[in-house]
């Protein structure tokens, strides 16, 4: 089930990257605009100097920023960069039946508090009367090395965290699911980012073999519209 840009995206150059959620780009027209960028990682490798980007144009008057950046080219694929909608794509594979390992359950919930205390939310949360929950964390990649998709571009000290408490729900002996979303058309496989993140790369290692499921899908990209569609190999 695909994800369809509303209101259509608006093309233009990419200037430069700043403080995390800036982004500036030149339309057009030769107008400079600051978009919203939402996407907190370091994008390496997306961000080079006019490389073509789209914009949600935001009608809000209440709102500073009147666009949010959403895909960029980097010349051998469309990358989606907004961080907001994996959840939202991996759900809608889930119910479509496209990400088959999450196939026959009767009901999927979205940022359902669990962990210590209930102080964390998990992405999704599937049940069904006849087996035990499965709580699914979804990750945006973006970052490719060679012909591999690759997870975190920077240090992730709450990605780890993430990985601690999807561990602690197998002990208790419900499933756990991490599902990393390329939102890229260019990567052969993926593989945790040693270099970026040594200690959550180790971590997700372990955690595998202690009962953590894994599994890498990547998207179908225009600027119309983004679809998950094919599952990446996962090297550990």
């Amino acid at each position: 089930m695909p994800h369809i840009f509303s209101p259509s995206l608006i093309q233009a150059k990419l200037v430069k990257r700043y403080k995390r959620f800036f982004l500036d780009a030149e339309l057009p027209n030769g107008e400079i605009v600051t978009a919203h960028c939402a996407n907190t990682g370091s994008m390496s490798g997306l961000l080079d100097a006019g490389n073509p980007v789209w914009l949600t144009p935001v009608d809000d008057p209440k709102r500073k920023l009147k666009f949010s950046l959403q895909i960029i080219d980097v010349g051998t694929s469309l990358v989606g960069v907004n961080t907001m909608l994996p959840n939202h794509l991996v759900s809608d594979a889930i119910l479509d039946g496209t990400i088959k390992q999450l196939n026959n359950y009767s009901n999927l919930e979205k940022e359902v508090k669990y962990g210590v205390e209930g102080k964390s939310r998990i992405d999704i949360l599937l049940t069904d009367d006849e087996k035990p929950p499965c709580y699914v964390e979804v990750k945006n990649v973006t970052l490719k090395v060679g012909n591999q998709a690759q997870f975190p571009d920077a240090v992730t000290a709450r990605g780890a965290k993430h990985l601690d408490e999807l561990l602690a729900e197998v002990k208790k002996g419900n499933r756990a699911v991490m599902i990393y979303l390329v939102q890229r058309m260019d990567c052969e496989s993926f593989s945790p980012s040693d270099e970026k993140d040594p200690v959550y790369s180790a971590k997700l290692r372990e955690c595998v073999k202690q009962g953590v499921e894994a599994y890498c899908y990547s998207c179908k990209i225009n600027p119309k519209q983004i679809t998950v569609y094919k599952e990446l190999e996962i090297k550990l």
